[in-house]
């Protein structure tokens, strides 16, 4: 396992938190959320998750913009397809355009020739004297005016209906290459959001050196507000729910790396005071920690009555700075948040005290 890099650029300093309490920038796996832990508690919590599941959150990112190139690759792919449409039905619509006027007219001119027609039929009849031959042929002209109007009128209406379908087609077609825009668009902008995402994302390290510096006011924020039910076990060893999760990934993480570790975590102020004088303290409300046989916190004031702080052990006893558990732990400790009291090699919290 390899030390995280815990150079903490200045640019992202400021972001690093709003990253943390938004959580919904692309890709970004949701932290385990607490509503009645403190803000500051909350916002540790949430930069060490980060920290521990940058891998994750990267990757997904990843993933998110590999489907977003798919995304407007499908979309380039239908402007292509539904411009070439959209054109088409533009040529059929003026094509059908031209149609309509074209019966319209013809329409109007059968309508025009028939009345003319009927009108001839009708002198015919009343001129004296009477030519039935004019008649005749004035009714075969009547009888054929008739049959081309009806003609043209049928026509004009199927004309007309090829032109509604061929406008309904056009605007199908436009708002068809409308979407496509738009859905291209939206990836675009996407992407680049995605490719920003990626850029800017903080380091693991970063993360985890923003949480630090929070670690002292998490301490003075949780104290006056805690409460056992505040507190989780994790492989049993009771710990403040804040640092939960970190504790369990360093946990697995040590196992992994062949470093079996424990502890204990959480005790009330009760055994606090039971171990100032079972260490022999001076006195147990005013003693200084170190002039006890075991360094061991005025009540009140140890990490260990709010659970955030852990006793470590290995292999069933209590490590030295000499155990490979310590020496794993000062290389790798703060990544996820724990820090060392150099008074006692087995101590471990988020502030070091």
């Amino acid at each position: 396992m390899t030390t995280r890099q815990r150079t903490l650029p200045k640019s992202a300093a400021a972001a690093i938190i709003a990253l943390a309490a938004a959580g919904t920038a692309i890709g970004l796996p949701a932290a385990p959320a607490r509503a009645e832990a403190p803000k500051i508690a909350s916002s540790w919590s949430s930069l060490m998750y980060r920290s521990l599941t940058h891998d994750v959150q990267l990757q997904a990112m990843k993933t998110s913009l590999s489907g977003q190139k798919v995304a407007i690759a499908a979309w380039n792919t239908e402007i292509a397809l539904a411009g070439r449409a959209q054109r088409g039905t533009r040529a059929a619509l003026a094509t059908a355009t031209t149609a309509d006027t074209t019966a319209k007219n013809r329409y109007s001119a059968a309508r025009t020739a028939l009345s003319a027609a009927k009108q001839r039929l009708a002198a015919a009849s009343k001129q004296k004297p009477r030519s039935n031959s004019a008649i005749t042929r004035a009714r075969k002209a009547v009888a054929t005016a008739t049959k081309t109007t009806t003609l043209r009128r049928n026509q004009a209406q199927r004309a007309a209906t090829a032109l509604v379908t061929a406008g309904r087609e056009s605007r199908g077609a436009i708002a068809r290459l409308n979407r496509a825009n738009a859905g291209l668009a939206y990836e675009t902008a996407a992407i680049q959001k995605t490719r920003t995402a990626i850029a800017t994302l903080p380091t693991a390290a970063a993360y985890a050196a923003q949480a630090a510096t929070l670690s002292k006011d998490v301490v003075d924020q949780v104290r006056p507000t805690f409460k056992i039910t505040d507190t989780t076990q994790v492989y049993g060893v009771t710990v403040n729910r804040v640092v939960a999760f970190a504790f369990k990934r360093m946990i697995d993480a040590a196992q992994a790396d062949g470093v079996p570790m424990s502890g204990g975590g959480f005790r009330t102020t009760q055994r606090q005071i039971e171990l100032r004088k079972i260490n022999g303290c001076p006195d147990v409300w005013t003693a200084p920690s170190s002039s006890c046989r075991v360094p061991t916190a005025i009540p009140g004031r140890s990490l260990h009555e709010i659970g955030l702080a852990v006793d470590i052990s290995s292999g069933g006893k209590t490590i030295s700075s000499k155990t490979p558990a310590f020496k794993w732990l000062t290389l790798h400790a703060k990544e996820y948040g724990f820090v060392n009291f150099p008074a006692e090699a087995w101590h471990w919290s988020i502030s070091g005290n």
